[in-house]
This record gives structure tokens, C-alpha cells and sequence, in this order.
């Protein structure tokens, strides 16, 4: 971000406050069509006015709640620090730009531009009201945060994660397909975890008919943990009536397959932003084979099994200039296994 003095703050006094708004937009829900937003306000000396969040569909955004906990007025000639470009349209509330020109601010600093195509345009209806507005403080951090929200708001369609657990040698099953358990306790309650922070969970007909999964989300005592993710069933193959997924939580969604994006658009227009795969290889490499993997969450267990159950099956790749490269996201331990996750290379 450049020109820093034209909101009359210093860029290590604009570093903390965004980082501040990033810290406090952890506090929001993380499923969901609307995005994780923090602000943060502050007076021409740098001293915090009022903080706010955004706490899901239907409430505040997160510059309105601080707004809020400030006497009229009180705002007058503030810099507003916020993780997203302020929204320009109405939805369940009002525009947030609409709120900051009428509180009279002086200037706002945000980090991601607002891709949406109806709540774009915050930044130029500041400036058109005299506000000074700059973009892009800790984009690359900022960006990172609300990587599965601009994924559905750039795309049209949820941010994909495909889980697999494994041996060192690439399998997932032993030759008979038995699987369980292949990694220990402590990297299957993370996957619990996982799966309780996305909207839906997605495996195939021949997983559902193989091993009978609840596909809940689960605490280490076997409990139903707060959130639940709603089971998604790929296939055309006829589940029986006693199948455990059809005693969830949620209201199982069912489809063919035989249209990948038509389904993540689908899911999309119901609300649903982030999809964990935990499907065999067949839905796996389908997924990967189109395209339409952002994230790979990957256990290693230090085991070898060989035989015929790998992981992914074709992946459409046919020469070595073809193969899938991913960068490293993260790599961590757990117990005696290996959590790695990694996002597609881009260039």
C-alpha cells in the first residue's frame, strides 16, 4: 500500500490495526455465504475508537457493529480499518460505505478488494464522497484468511478440499478395501474437527455401500460435536433405506455426478461455501481430473501396505509434463502421522 500519510497514520500504527481487524474477524462464522470481516477504528492519534465483527448472515457487517458502539458523531474524522472493502449494496442490511459516509470518517484502509458482483464498488463510493480510501494493507494475509469465501465469490461455485489418509506408499486400503484405521487417533479427531468447520461433507455411493459412514462430525468421546456439515452422496447406485448418513443432522443431498460444476453450482446457490471430499479414489480423481480441487488435506501414516488400493485413480494425466503440481501449504505432525496440506501451483 502506498501514500500511507493520507490517512494521517503511520504504517506501523495501520499493520496493527489490520492486524487487530484480522484477529477479530476469526471471532465470525466460518460457513456460510457471507464473508469473516474485522474493523477496527481509530482517531487521528491512533488510539482504537470501537472495534467490531461480523457475526453471520442477517447481522451487522463488521464497520456498522463498530459504528454502533460509538456515540453519534463520535466517529467524525476517524480511520476505519477493515479486512474487506466496505460492501455497496443492500442485502439483509444496508451498504456499508452508505453507514461510514454518514458517520462522516475520514479515511478507510482495507485489505481485499470485494470481488462479489453485487457488493463490489464500496472503495469508489467513499472516494465520489470525499473519503480517502487505500486498498491492500496485508493483502497477502488478508487474502489468505478469506481464501475459501473469494474462492465462492470469484467462482460461483464452493472452495473444494479433498481429504485422503494414506500409508507412505500412496494406499488407502488394504487389498480387501479394509481401511480402518490406517492413521491414529489424533489425525482422525483433526478430521472431525475439519469437517465440522465446512458446510458439507461429499463421498460417493460406492463409500456409502463399502463402509456405511454417519459422515458426522465427531469429538474424541464419539459425541456429535456443535456444527455438522451436510452429507453430500455422489452416484447413481441405490442406497438402502437403513444407510447411517440418513440419521444425520442434516438433510442429505444426493446427485448423479455426471455434472461436477453443475453440482458445485448447485451447492452454491443453497449457501454452501466449502465442500470437504472424503470419497474414495473414484469421486477423488474425478474431482482432481476436472479441475475443481483448491486444497489438499493429506494424512501419512508411517505404514507401508502396497497392493492395488491407491489413493487417486487416472487423473487425466498421460506424460510427466502433465502432472498436477501443488506448492505446500502446511506440513504438521500428529502423533506418530503426518498432516500435510497443499494447494494447486499457480504461476
Amino acid at each position: 500500500m502506498s501514500n500511507n500519510a493520507a490517512v494521517g497514520l503511520d504504517r506501523p500504527v495501520l499493520h496493527t490495526a489490520m492486524l487487530r481487524a484480522l484477529e477479530l474477524a476469526t471471532l465470525g462464522a466460518a460457513t456460510g455465504v457471507n464473508p469473516r470481516v474485522g474493523c477496527v477504528i481509530m482517531n487521528a492519534h491512533g488510539d482504537t475508537l470501537a472495534e467490531g465483527w461480523h457475526r453471520g448472515a442477517g447481522t451487522r457487517h463488521a464497520e456498522v457493529d463498530a459504528l454502533s458502539k460509538l456515540d453519534p458523531g463520535a466517529a467524525r474524522g476517524s480511520t476505519v480499518v477493515v479486512t474487506l472493502e466496505p460492501c455497496n449494496h443492500v442485502g439483509r442490511t444496508g451498504p456499508c460505505a452508505l453507514a461510514l459516509i454518514e458517520a462522516d470518517v475520514a479515511s478507510v484502509v482495507y485489505s481485499v478488494t470485494d470481488p462479489g458482483e453485487h457488493s463490489c464498488g464500496g472503495a469508489e463510493r467513499l472516494r465520489a464522497a470525499g473519503i480517502k480510501v487505500q486498498g491492500g494493507l496485508l493483502a497477502e494475509e488478508g487474502e489468505s484468511f478469506l481464501c475459501d469465501w473469494l474462492v465462492a465469490a470469484r467462482l460461483g461455485r464452493p472452495f473444494v478440499t479433498l481429504k485422503w489418509a494414506s500409508s507412505l506408499d500412496g494406499r488407502a486400503a488394504a487389498a480387501d478395501g479394509s481401511s480402518r484405521w490406517i492413521t491414529g487417533p489424533a489425525a482422525r479427531l483433526d478430521v472431525h474437527r475439519r469437517r465440522a468447520a465446512c458446510d458439507t461433507i461429499l463421498v460417493g455411493t460406492g463409500t456409502v455401500l463399502a463402509d456405511d459412514p454417519a459422515l458426522t462430525a465427531r469429538d474424541a468421546n464419539g459425541g456429535l460435536l456443535a456444527r455438522q456439515p451436510v452429507p453430500v452422496v455422489v452416484g447413481r447406485r441405490e442406497l438402502p433405506a437403513s444407510a447411517a448418513l440418513r440419521n444425520h443432522p442434516q438433510q442429505p443431498l444426493f446427485f448423479d455426478g455426471l455434472d461436477l460444476s453443475g453440482l458445485l453450482a448447485d451447492l452454491h446457490g443453497r449457501g454452501l461455501r466449502s465442500v470437504f471430499i472424503e470419497g474414495g479414489p473414484t469421486v477423488a480423481s474425478a474431482f482432481v481430473a476436472a479441475g475443481l480441487v483448491d486444497e489438499y488435506l493429506i494424512y501419512l501414516a508411517p505404514t507401508l501396505i502396497g497392493g492395488p488400493r491407491l489413493a487417486t485413480t487416472d487423473l487425466g494425466v498421460s506424460t510427466i509434463g502433465e502432472q498436477r503440481r501443488l506448492s505446500i501449504h502446511s506440513l504438521d505432525r500428529l502423533g506418530d502421522d503426518i498432516r500435510l496440506v497443499a494447494r494447486p501451483l499457480t504461476t
